[in-house]
């Protein structure tokens, strides 16, 4: 009898301990449904069955780099920002949100929060913004012409702007002006927010990403309606009284 008790007891102590790797290792079983009212994590990674992340929610000590046809590359630059990415179905980055916001020993603001939607295999092709500091607080929308993938890739906008460092200041200008008549550059179309002299703002550009027109309420009350060259001239001016 004290034969089957011990055995018993080995026996139970075997299926616990099966029980606790099935846990550990995700072994597949039926799908469970749990219900929660609160649950504190520092991340989180929603994937698809396959295991390929589609949305990764995070704190900043967790957050992760970029990703790009599944693999994920460093971004130490995203160590201060907590927040949400967007994944598609290829593993590439699609967007996200990052928000950060404190006080430094210095006693100065360092505060910010970005929602982005990006174009495939490519950056930012819609952003809602805010950056605060006691200096300015800028907050805005930007839309963006984002060259395809094909003809300016992310890898690509590194490779310019190393190649541009090892030119002479003055030919830098030319190298930039002929990759954005090419197309092979991001630029921004449409800004609508406010501007360092608070007032706020609705620029229209053209495909350099030069303002060609501007309508602008000023801190004071004044509305005005601009249209600019393509050196940024005001060639035109429409107000209430003109």
């Amino acid at each position: 009898m004290s034969q089957l008790r011990t055995f018993l007891a080995g026996a139970t102590t075997m299926a616990a301990a099966l029980a606790a790797i099935v846990t550990l290792t995700g072994a597949k079983g039926p799908a469970r449904h749990e219900t929660f009212d609160e649950i504190t994590v520092g991340r989180i990674n929603i994937v698809e069955p396959d295991g390929t992340k589609r949305i990764i929610v995070s704190n900043k000590a967790q957050f992760p780099g970029d990703f790009l046809q599944g693999k994920e590359g460093a971004r130490p630059d995203r160590r201060s920002f907590a927040g949400m990415l967007f994944i598609n179905e290829e593993g590439t980055e699609n967007g996200g949100l990052i928000q950060k916001g404190s006080i430094g020993p210095d006693g100065k603001i360092s505060s910010g929060l970005s929602l982005t939607f990006d174009r495939f295999r490519q950056d930012q092709a819609l952003q809602l913004m805010n950056n605060d500091s006691a200096e300015h607080q800028m907050t805005g929308i930007k839309i963006n012409d984002v060259p395809y993938y094909g003809l300016a890739s992310l890898e690509d906008g590194q490779r310019f702007r190393e190649e541009s460092r090892k030119l002479p200041e003055a030919e830098r200008r030319a190298y930039w002006d002929k990759l954005a008549d090419g197309g092979r550059l991001m630029q921004n179309r449409i800004w609508l927010g406010n501007t360092a002299g608070k007032a706020s703002s609705l620029q229209l550009k053209d495909a350099q990403g030069r303002v060609r027109m501007m309508l602008l309420v000023s801190a004071d009350g004044k509305a005005e309606i601009q249209m600019l060259d393509e050196q940024g001239k005001v060639t035109k001016s429409i107000t209430p009284g003109s």
